[in-house]
């Protein structure tokens, strides 16, 4: 009895660890480590800079709703006023639900930019306030600040 206990045990020592890593690895490579569609960029940019084509590889690769979006906001902040450009950010909002996810971020962007375009000026940039995406607006504007 106490040899066949002391076998099952060293059988255990050895295949509990090898079972351990091996679900353990399986367990990691399944985590989605980065948002949705950010892999492709970085498989993208990971394999055309061995190829020596690292800018051609950005310039074709696909922008996604949200990056069209901020650009598309950016552009309105710089030629018109942040408050317009939050405007857009509300309207884009309600046409397009999908895109709510990234709405906090787009308008932090959008109260940095403000700051950059009157030159650290908070209060100028925080004058175009408006309540779009709980705020984050301000809290780019105060980031951008210091």
């Amino acid at each position: 009895m106490k040899q066949l206990a002391n076998r099952l045990g060293k059988t255990l020592a050895f295949v509990l660890p090898v079972v351990l890593v091996t679900t353990g690895t399986l367990a990691v490579t399944r985590v989605p480590w980065a948002p949705s569609g950010s892999g492709d960029k970085q498989v993208l940019a990971a394999s055309s800079s061995t190829s020596g084509n690292s800018a051609d590889a950005v310039r074709h690769q696909a922008t996604t709703p949200q990056d069209a979006l901020r650009a598309r906001l950016l552009q309105t902040l710089r030629t018109q006023d942040p408050g317009t450009a939050l405007d857009e950010l509300a309207q884009a909002m309600q046409q397009q639900p999908s895109l709510t996810r990234y709405c906090t971020d787009l308008a932090r962007d959008l109260g940095q930019a403000a700051v950059r375009k009157y030159q650290g000026d908070v209060k100028r940039a925080q004058s175009f306030a408006r309540p779009v995406c709980d705020g984050s607006y301000a809290v780019g504007a105060l980031s951008a600040a210091g």
